[in-house]
């Protein structure tokens, strides 16, 4: 399994919109994809300073499948326009982690 994990950053005023956009939008876009091998994603948010940070972590059965989702540079983050309209800075790249363990309680 396969963890990828972004990084956008929004002001005050407009994180609510940002995970409006994010919620009701963009993941259901994404789920609307059907990719073979994506699992699911979820949201992190926490306050930052002046800023709102949001962390998206993305699950993937392998490295095809992520490719499948973000094409042969699948690195580069894919952050669509209105969404880009919203965020004061994040990373043009995504990170990705091989899952080595997952353990339940």
């Amino acid at each position: 399994m396969i963890g990828r994990i972004w990084h956008g950053w929004t002001t005050k005023d407009n994180a609510d919109a940002y995970e409006t956009l994010l919620k009701t939008q963009i993941f259901p876009d994404i789920l609307a994809r059907k990719v073979p091998g994506f699992l699911r994603i979820d949201l992190l948010r926490r306050p930052s300073g002046e800023e709102v940070e949001f962390v998206t972590v993305m699950w993937f059965r392998s490295m095809q499948a992520v490719k499948g989702f973000a094409g042969e540079r699948f690195e580069m983050a894919v952050v669509p326009q209105n969404a880009r309209a919203l965020l004061e800075r994040f990373d043009e790249t995504s990170q990705h982690y091989e899952v080595r363990e997952m353990r339940e309680a």
